[in-house]
Order: C-alpha cells, then sequence, then structure tokens
C-alpha cells in the first residue's frame, strides 16, 4: 500500500528532498536519514543490476523486482521511476498496479517514445501529448488508493522547447497527474517559469553535470517548487568511492585506509547481522 505521509506532506507544504538509491546498500543507508522520500532512479538501477545505459534497456520485470524489494526493506516513502510505463495503455495499468501492490508511493511516468533514453542526454523523442494524456488517465483510474501519486514528466524541452513543456505540463495536470516534473531546463529562469506556470506541484531534477543548474532546497522551494530529486547522488559518489579503494588496493596491496571506508561492524548492523547472531543463540546448537 502508499504510504500516506507523502501526499500528506505535499499537501501540508513540506519541500520533499529525495536522494536517488539504486540497491539495497543506498536505499538502506538513505532511509534512516529522515528523508521524506526515496526516489528508485530507472539509471541506477539499470547500471547496478545490467551494468548498461539506461537507455530503455530494462524491463518491468527487471525493474519490479528491484523496487519492491527496496520498498520491503525500507520504512520511507518511495518515489519509484517507471520509464514509459513499458509499452501500452493496457501495460501501464499492469505496471500502475504492479508498483503499488510493491510498496511504491508514487510512480513517475514520461512522455517519450519507446525506447526512452536519459533525460539528461541527447536525441529524446517525445509522444504525441494526448497519447501521454491518456496514459494519466489510466494510470490515476489503475491505482487503489488516492495515496498513490501519479508523477508525469515531459521530455519536450529539449526538442521541441520551453513554451512545449509547459503546455504539456498544464496539460497533464489537468489529466489528473499529482505531480508535474518538466526534464532538463536549462536556466534558472526558465525553473521559475515552470514553478509560476503550473497550478500542479512541480518537482526539480537535480543531476550532477546535467542540462539543469544544480539549485538548493530552499531556493527551489522558494521559487515554488514543492519537491527535488538527486537521482545521481548515491552513484556517483560510491563510484567514486570504489574507484578509490580499489585503486589503494591494487597499488599498495593492501587498504590503506587512503581511502574512506564504512566501518564493518555498522555495516554488520546496517544489514541486520544482530538479528541473525540473536537467532542462532536462542535456536542454534553451535560448535
Amino acid at each position: 500500500m502508499a504510504d500516506t505521509r507523502l501526499k500528506a506532506a505535499l499537501a501540508g507544504g513540506e519541500f520533499i528532498v529525495a536522494p536517488g538509491v539504486y540497491d539495497l546498500i543506498s536505499a538502506l543507508i538513505a532511509d534512516r536519514m529522515g528523508f521524506p522520500a526515496l526516489y528508485v532512479t530507472g539509471y541506477g538501477v539499470v547500471a547496478s543490476y545490467l551494468g548498461l545505459p539506461d537507455a530503455g534497456l530494462a524491463t518491468y520485470r527487471d525493474m519490479i523486482e528491484r523496487i519492491g524489494q527496496i520498498a520491503k526493506m525500507t520504512g520511507t516513502p518511495i518515489i519509484a521511476d517507471a520509464d514509459t510505463g513499458y509499452g501500452g495503455l493496457l501495460n501501464v495499468r499492469h505496471t500502475v498496479r504492479g508498483y503499488e501492490a510493491a510498496g511504491v508511493t508514487a510512480i513517475q511516468l514520461e512522455d517519450q517514445e519507446f525506447p526512452k533514453k536519459c533525460g539528461h542526454t541527447p536525441n529524446r523523442r517525445v509522444v504525441p501529448s494526448d497519447e501521454m494524456v491518456r496514459k494519466i488517465k489510466v494510470a490515476c483510474d489503475s491505482r487503489s488508493s488516492a495515496d498513490f501519486l501519479v508523477i508525469a514528466r515531459t521530455d519536450s524541452r529539449t526538442g521541441l522547447g520551453l513554451d512545449e513543456a509547459l503546455r504539456r505540463g498544464e496539460a497533464y495536470a489537468a489529466a489528473g497527474a499529482d505531480i508535474i516534473f518538466i526534464e532538463s531546463p536549462e536556466s534558472e529562469a526558465e525553473m521559475v517559469a515552470i514553478a509560476q506556470r503550473i497550478a500542479a506541484p512541480v518537482m526539480a531534477n537535480m543531476v550532477y553535470g546535467g542540462r539543469t543548474p544544480l539549485m538548493s532546497a530552499e531556493r527551489l522551494r522558494e521559487i515554488g517548487f514543492a519537491a527535488a530529486i538527486f537521482p545521481a547522488a548515491g552513484f556517483l559518489a560510491s563510484a567514486a568511492a570504489l574507484e578509490a579503494a580499489y585503486s589503494d588496493l591494487r597499488e599498495n596491496g593492501c587498504s590503506t585506509g587512503r581511502a574512506a571506508m564504512y566501518s564493518f561492524e555498522a555495516f554488520n548492523r546496517m544489514i541486520g547481522f544482530p538479528e541473525v547472531w540473536e537467532f542462532e543463540k536462542r535456536y542454534v546448537v553451535l560448535d
């Protein structure tokens, strides 16, 4: 079931900052930080699971199994990327029902043509807006709870310009989307225009090295945004840390401490070893 806290937080004017998580280690760490939501990034899941780019290569089945496990093992409301809904209108219905049953609280659907691409890479193409409107209506009608939120994303800004992106954002809000996500605006002035034009709550995508200028949560809230996702923060930091640790090992034949290391004891606690040890004390005869 959807977590009621996310909708309530939006209604109460709380600004939603959602870090990107892509596997259970990142999700367990972020879950303890007190964020109002976690964002399961398609880019990060595809990269960590398949070792491939976010280019429409992952299937519904690839994603739902990982998203469901993240939702099961965490207590924070989950926003999850669902690309284009993995097909036509019937696929969208199936995806919405599957994500909701898996414990997701908000599903993100986009108006790209299939196969989709990462929103901060070139050569993205979008479907006609009326096709996306139908998807949004199907998504809203397919959920079992009004606490399950539909996020409608448009990738039209890069190829068709800001005016078209704003027009689509308005149409998607009118179709029933709870949150509007206009991908890849290219200046703070464009961000201000989005927040002023769209009547529904709007979400920003803060990607390090992406097309959109990085802005603080305070500034985004000030100009009228309701939420921001930081999808790449986790996997970019993890990649840098892994490269440093493995380079240290390769160059020195051991881990010298030059690269930052998570405490092994703390890691054991995070993933639940104390519960295993307590179980063994009660039920298992150990040599």
